[in-house]
C-alpha cells in the first residue's frame, strides 16, 4: 500500500454548487500508454453536512491524450456519497491503480445532483500516492 505523498503532486478543487460540476487541475503523467504505474491516486471527500438527504456527489476520475479534452476513464468506478438523516454525508477516501492503458493527463471530476445543497465552502482532493 502506497502512502507517501508529494505536496507538488496534490490538486484540491472547491465543490460546486448544487446541479454543477468541477473538476481538479490536471496531473501530467509525463509518459502516454502503455505504461506501468508506480503510484496511486487517492480521492479525498471531506464530511459534508450540508448535503441533502437522498443527494449525492460523485466524483470519477478522467484522462486526456491533449489535456484539453477529458473523459471518464471507464476501468474505474466513480465514489459516491449520499446525504442521509439531515446530516449529510461522512468522508470518504479511495486509493486506485491506474490502468496501464491510461492517456497522459488525469483530473478528478466532481458533481452535486440538483437540489444538493450548498457545499462549497468543502474541497475534493486528489493526490498521487507512492
Amino acid at each position: 500500500m502506497h502512502s507517501l505523498k508529494d505536496a507538488e503532486l496534490i490538486h484540491t478543487v472547491a465543490l460546486p454548487a448544487a446541479a454543477a460540476t468541477a473538476t481538479t487541475d490536471p496531473f501530467n503523467l509525463i509518459q502516454k500508454p502503455p505504461h506501468e504505474c508506480h503510484f496511486e491516486v487517492e480521492l479525498a471527500l471531506p464530511a459534508l453536512p450540508s448535503l441533502a438527504d437522498t443527494k449525492k456527489a460523485t466524483v470519477t476520475l478522467e484522462d486526456s491524450e491533449d489535456g484539453i479534452t477529458f473523459a471518464t476513464i471507464a476501468a474505474l468506478a466513480s465514489m459516491e456519497v449520499t446525504g442521509a438523516g439531515g446530516v449529510g454525508s461522512a468522508a470518504a477516501i479511495r486509493k486506485v491503480r491506474l490502468p496501464s492503458d491510461v492517456r497522459q493527463y488525469i483530473r478528478a471530476k466532481v458533481v452535486v445532483e440538483a437540489a444538493g445543497g450548498n457545499n462549497t465552502d468543502k474541497s475534493l482532493t486528489m493526490a498521487l500516492v507512492f
